[in-house]
């Protein structure tokens, strides 16, 4: 079996192909594309926080105050316009001659005399852009609102000092019991699961198409098959390297996420984050790899029988997209709100060795629960290999 693993491996790193998928892009492609799509992200968000929006307001003079604040933000600019009906102004709104309209009741100051409510309207698009203009909007609005609160209560004679704990009776301090680094953990821990687990999936991918279908189209596995070898030893062995690779591309893809992130968090000055993750112990780190072993092996299992069984390496390739898209539905579930690690979850695959991570990440995870896991991964893991070796035993199944 470790004559035909050292084999494999050596092949494996002869091939150029196998040192960019298992090296290369997870040293520097992949962080370079994270970093890029983080930067668009954070340019694009800048710039429509500071971007200035066009507005025209309906009866201006009805709301002076407002009027003022609308005029003076460094958000919003006025432009004139001499409609005054919610329709005209919704398709002039879509004819792009401004981006939003406030249309205030022509009988808002009578009505504020009356101690009546009164209904603004807010038209805009609110499938354009990010809704910072309605954020805006209700800030000062809200602002607004307060002051003409004050100014009713003061007409009706209500004392000034009392003003505050009548307009709100309760005010709500909230304590978080979580340190920073279960918070950071709760928000953060699903998606380093949702990266690393995929990152063995892709790393295994190649090496088995290669090993199974890529020596069927080379006519290398009838010379492999007539060694003095048992066939139990060739598969076992093909099956360590693939595990070889999934799990040196997704420990490769992590230190590099690592550097990385610490050179760039040094000028961006992420401190918080630097100090949750400095709190996670290398017992827990240990834990963490220790879950992905097995996780890596059940992907190295149903690659490599895939792989046995497709004929060339094309169709190797078709049968493993559907795993591949599979395979996100419980990453994707795991990352939900509300879903925790219990004796249900425990059970089900890839999703608890996620939740697995996210606990241990956020140093809350329970040892007898991390061993379940461990030990149903481990099971569902040994059941799938020796469903491979037994796979490749088949003569109509490895000559197809």
């Amino acid at each position: 079996m470790w004559q035909v693993y050292l084999k494999e491996l050596t092949e494996l790193m002869r091939d150029k192909k196998t040192l960019i998928f298992v090296i290369l892009l997870p040293i520097f492609i992949f962080p370079v594309i994270f970093g890029i799509m983080g930067l668009v992200l954070s340019s694009t968000t800048n710039k429509a926080m500071q971007e200035q929006h066009r507005y025209v307001i309906i009866n201006e003079q009805q709301a002076p105050e407002f009027t003022q604040a609308l005029f003076y933000h460094k958000n919003f600019k006025q432009v004139t316009t001499s409609l005054t009906e919610p329709e005209a102004l919704i398709e002039a709104i879509r004819a792009g001659d401004f981006d939003v309209a406030v249309v205030i009741p022509a009988d808002f100051q009578a009505k504020q005399q009356a101690v009546e409510q009164s209904q603004w309207q807010l038209i805009y698009n609110q499938a354009s852009q990010l809704d910072f203009m309605s954020r805006y909007f209700n800030e000062m609005l809200e602002n607004y609102t307060g002051t003409l609160q004050r100014q009713s209560l003061s007409a009706l004679g209500v004392d000034p000092e009392k003003l505050t704990a009548i307009l709100k009776p309760v005010s709500v301090e909230k304590l978080d019991t979580a340190a920073k680094r279960e918070n950071l953990g709760e928000k953060f821990g699903a998606l380093v699961a949702y990266i690393l687990i995929p990152l063995c999936l892709l790393g295994a991918s190649y090496p088995a198409i290669d090993m199974g279908a890529g020596e069927k189209e080379r006519g290398t596995l009838e010379t492999l098959l007539i060694c003095p070898i048992s066939r139990t030893a060739i598969v076992l062995g093909k099956f360590a390297t693939v595990l070889t690779t999934g799990l040196a591309g997704a420990l490769i893809t992590v230190a590099s996420f690592g550097i990385w992130g610490a050179v760039i968090g040094s000028f961006a000055g992420f401190s918080v984050v630097k100090e949750a993750m400095g709190a996670i112990s290398v017992p827990e780190l240990l834990l963490i790899f220790m879950m992905i072993v097995p996780t890596s092996a059940i992907f190295a299992s149903l690659l490599l029988a895939i792989s046995i069984y497709a004929k060339t390496f094309k169709e190797a390739q078709n049968y493993m997209s559907p795993l591949s898209i599979l395979m996100f539905v419980p990453l994707a579930a795991a990352m939900m709100p509300g879903v925790e690690l219990n004796a249900k979850t425990a059970f089900i695959p890839v999703m608890n060795v996620a939740l697995a991570i996210k606990e241990l990440i956020k140093g809350t995870a329970e040892t007898s629960m991390i061993a379940l896991i461990f030990g149903a991964t481990v099971l569902l893991a040994a059941v799938l290999i020796a469903f491979c070796v037994h796979w490749f035993q088949q003569e109509k199944v490895l000559f197809r």
